[in-house]
């Protein structure tokens, strides 16, 4: 919650308590505070903007303000005199402060924690387009591929400006979330307010000559910064993390001119995810067109024309940022849902990536086939869990046979990682959006903060020993301080790492 929610509710039960306890004939004094809330709903109104779940409280700041004055005024000994009008406003009162408590506690604008690493966060956002590409998700056959990115970079610290939203356009992409939801407009219209621990437009650091490049993939429906969690603790740490919205498989994507592509439905777009995974004839089709290997190489197409994208910037950034800042022969990759699978097939088409991080998510037939010819980690949870978040049985079987085989038959080094506990959701930043999404089954048992610092663990490890060439120890023992994790390492030509 922010500052002036908790000091509106704050001061809305002390002037609960004086109106209900606090004797009028002693200690009259107190009686001025009950006016205060009112006062205090507008400058929080002024101060950081109203949201649907602090509307009990403005009302009942309200009708404190008005109790007072009745009791002060027109209505001066009245409700003293009558012990069952007092105590049943004192009871509406009561539910009034608990309903007014409760709401923004449930769907609070909440805070990234600040990140551990040695370096300030900046952040920017590009458009571009491939001229060579045509949009296959688009009616027109003249309408080429454009693509949302938003690169974040370590910077020096002590920066001192606004902090950068948590979403851009917010409004746009939580009216989307909502709807596929079934949820109203309104729902998620106070993520609107979240910041992060990233500054606009601010100079790269100086610490270092180049930094690593990082890219990430969005789940289905999801965004681009659905994983802040981890870019900033990856950023923070060293690394330059490039996201790409890819539009019609995000959940919303806004152009600078204002254009909007809405993501295509889970029923749409799982026959070309599953044709990937499982080819089967006749191929799926889309707008007209067959789709004989699914749509999972033409996403990952996207990440090749970024790669060169990113080398173009490192000549010479538009917005004089990252120019000669990139270090394009340490180019990793990372994902969660779809954009592990794509992460992953990207892996096994482009030699420029040196490093590839799959997140929960089934692999393709030819990564199953080929294996990856560079390190490899895929950070997912046991079958039992996954039985426990309700998946269905051949969902699983896809997971855990598909990861295990990409795993055992890739010529390189690669790393699988099991947390117990972990939902689906909880490899996202969803676990910050409420203290109640472990009990709806949104996500799993393990602990939020728990859960985070194991990811990003593994993550930090992973880059940094095949990108940075360090040693971290992390990847290789079974940790005892780690039980929730099951992991083993398998190099070809070595014997095999693992935990029970």
């Amino acid at each position: 919650m922010r500052p002036f929610e908790v000091a509106l509710l704050f001061v809305e039960i002390l002037a609960a308590l004086v109106l209900i306890l606090a004797p009028r004939d002693r200690l009259r004094w107190l009686d001025y505070l009950v006016p205060i809330p009112s006062l205090m709903a507008l400058a929080q109104v002024t101060a950081e903007s109203p949201r649907w779940q602090m509307i009990p409280a403005y009302a009942l700041a309200a009708v404190l303000l008005i109790w007072w004055i009745a009791r002060r005024g027109f209505a001066k000994g009245w409700f003293d005199r009558r012990g069952m009008v007092k105590r049943l406003a004192a009871a509406l009162v009561v539910i009034g402060l608990a309903i007014s408590v409760a709401l923004p506690v449930a769907l609070p604008v909440f805070r990234f924690p600040h990140p551990n690493g040695p370096h300030a966060i900046g952040t920017v956002t590009y458009h571009w387009t491939d001229p060579t590409r045509r949009e296959v998700f688009a009616t027109d056959p003249g309408t080429r591929r454009e693509l949302m990115v938003q690169i974040w970079y370590p910077a020096d610290v002590g920066a001192s400006r606004a902090r950068a939203p948590y979403v851009e356009d917010a409004d746009a992409l939580f009216i989307t979330q909502a709807r596929l939801h079934g949820l109203p407009d309104f729902t998620f219209s106070h993520l609107r307010y979240v910041t992060t621990n990233a500054t606009v437009g601010i100079p790269v650091s100086a610490g270092a000559r180049t930094y690593p490049v990082l890219i990430f993939l969005e789940g289905l429906t999801g965004y681009r910064q659905m994983n802040t969690f981890q870019v900033e603790a990856l950023v923070s740490a060293g690394y330059i993390v490039v996201a790409i919205d890819q539009p019609f498989v995000a959940a919303s994507v806004v152009f600078p001119d204002g254009r909007q592509a809405i993501g295509l439905s889970k029923a749409q777009i799982d026959p070309l995810i599953q044709q990937s995974l499982n080819p089967k004839e006749p191929a799926p089709t889309l707008k007209g067109a067959a789709f004989p290997n699914g749509i999972i190489p033409y996403l990952a197409q996207d990440i090749a024309f970024v790669l060169d994208k990113l080398a173009a910037s490192n000549i010479g950034d538009p917005q004089r940022l990252l120019a000669g800042k990139l270090d394009m022969q340490k180019v990793g990759i990372f994902g969660v849902s779809i954009g592990a699978i794509v992460a992953g097939e990207a892996c096994r088409v482009e030699t420029r990536l040196r490093a590839c991080l799959m997140m929960d998510a089934p692999m393709t037939t030819g990564l199953v086939r080929d294996g990856l010819k560079q390190p490899g980690m895929w950070i997912t949870r046991e079958a039992a869990t996954m039985r426990a978040e309700g998946w269905a049985a051949a969902d699983i079987r896809q997971h855990q046979s598909t990861m295990r085989a990409a795993f055992e038959v890739s010529p390189a080094q690669t790393y699988l990682v099991r947390v117990a506990g972990m939902f689906h959701a909880n490899l996202t930043d969803a676990p910050h959006f409420s203290p109640l999404v472990s009990w709806l089954g949104v996500t799993g048992p393990i602990d939020r903060r728990r859960g985070h610092t194991i990811i990003n663990a593994y993550s930090a490890a992973f880059f940094d020993r095949h990108l940075k060439d360090r040693r971290t120890p992390l990847l290789d023992d079974a940790v005892a301080e780690r039980p929730e994790v099951s992991f083993d390492a398998r190099r070809p030509g070595h014997a095999r790492l693992g935990s029970p």
